[in-house]
């Protein structure tokens, strides 16, 4: 088990905000190899870069590792499945009726008691039925599979449950099938997984593979949404001690903002393709720049994402400061990614900004032959997938210290 990851380059130093020349040999190796080309077997190129396949020591696995062992084997080809697995991919769609489309996503059961069953309930949910909602179409559906500890006791359960009841009923989401179990060796947060599914028509539901050169990059709320509410929430008095109380408040508050499930769902009234909206993304691990990468490359686009554009709020600024962390590749459900048609993008930011959704622009999507770029300050430079998102690591660290 490696408790790190190191960062091997050969060739250009890897550019951190502000050096355009991305590395030529870049892979993230174990903390215990010997040496690293023990792994270069392990490794594939993309775009110039050497990327690892192996598991990643914590997190998702990479682009890389999905299309070389998950891609190849995904079992029968099916002529009614319109957008498949992909890596940046939220949802999975697939026609089951003449003009109708079923979009399905699944992901982990993640709980945390200490945020209390009402609030770890709302968030695990909300998970779940965020990625469901970038389709375009409202979450309708959901099979949910618990493996619990044995030290959750019945009165646990039973209010956790309500608390997850009152939830889905708030989404308008019913729940169809499932599997609920203690067993040896589960352990929160992680305890189970859930598939979220909507219902609509064929014409009306869109993926990550629809974003068109011309479109512009929207963003609500701002970046690291999810890493300030969750420290906040997990570590309060450490929390107020280094920021004060004010800014933990804010903080704190951010937690209730963890969700794209309403930013999409207004986002999408305004009208979808040629309508509105071309593609949505939730931008979770590894936070706005690693949202937008997924989505041009899900798109076969370009991009040129504006860094200064992108909202950082002053909790989070504090928050990201103390951690030492990058704010822009910090996890953050609750911020959603939209690319829009050029002459629609007045009506989205209108349509948000009535139900109180904080939105800017924040780039355009571009022939993928005129590159992908972050510019910062003035200065541009290769937009590159941060690969691992800094939360996992800040996260563990202050756990391990024992704050509260």
């Amino acid at each position: 088990m490696y408790d790190r990851l190191t960062i091997v380059v050969l060739g250009e130093p890897l550019g951190l905000r502000g050096n355009a020349n991305p590395p030529n040999l870049i892979w993230v190796m174990p903390a215990k190899e010997s040496h690293p080309l023990d792994i270069l077997s392990n490794t594939s190129r993309i775009g110039g870069l050497w990327m690892s396949t192996e598991l990643p020591a914590i997190g998702k696995i990479s682009p890389e590792a999905f299309s070389e062992y998950i891609y190849p084997h995904l079992g029968t080809a099916h002529s009614e499945v319109l957008f498949g697995p992909q890596s940046g991919g939220d949802v999975g769609v697939v026609r089951v009726a003449p003009g109708v489309v079923m979009a399905s996503t699944t992901d982990p059961v993640f709980v945390v008691p200490q945020y209390g069953w009402e609030r770890a309930a709302w968030f695990a949910v909300h998970i779940l039925a965020s990625d469901a909602a970038t389709s375009g179409l409202r979450p309708s559906l959901m099979t949910v599979d618990l493996n619990l500890p044995l030290s959750m006791t019945t009165e646990d359960f039973a209010q956790f449950w309500r608390a997850w009841d009152h939830t889905v009923k708030n989404l308008g989401i019913t729940i169809i099938a499932g599997h609920t179990a203690r067993y040896e060796g589960c352990q929160f947060p992680m305890v189970g997984g859930a598939t979220v599914m909507s219902l609509g028509s064929e014409d009306q539901y869109i993926t990550p593979n629809m974003a068109k050169p011309g479109d512009m990059l929207l963003c609500t709320k701002g970046a690291a949404i999810e890493t300030t509410g969750l420290f906040a929430a997990t570590f309060p008095e450490w929390v107020r001690g280094q920021l004060g109380e004010s800014l933990y408040k804010a903080a704190d508050h951010l937690f209730d903002q963890m969700s794209v499930v309403d930013d999409a769902r207004w986002a999408a009234s305004v009208g979808v393709r040629q309508n509105g909206v071309t593609a949505m993304h939730d931008a979770t691990e590894c936070g706005v720049v690693g949202g937008v990468f997924e989505m041009a490359d899900c798109s076969g686009v370009g991009v040129e994402l504006w860094d200064d554009a992108i909202v950082v709020r002053p909790e989070v600024e504090a928050m990201t400061s103390i951690l030492r962390i990058d704010p822009l590749i910090s996890i953050s459900e609750g911020t959603l990614l939209l690319s829009v048609t050029a002459d629609r993008v007045d009506a989205v930011v209108a349509v948000l900004r009535a139900q109180h959704i904080d939105v800017t622009v924040i780039g355009r999507m571009l022939p993928l032959t005129e590159g992908r770029w972050r510019t910062h300050r003035g200065v541009r430079q290769s937009l590159i997938h941060p690969r691992v998102d800094p939360f996992w690591e800040a996260f563990g660290r202050l756990a391990a210290s024992g704050a509260h």
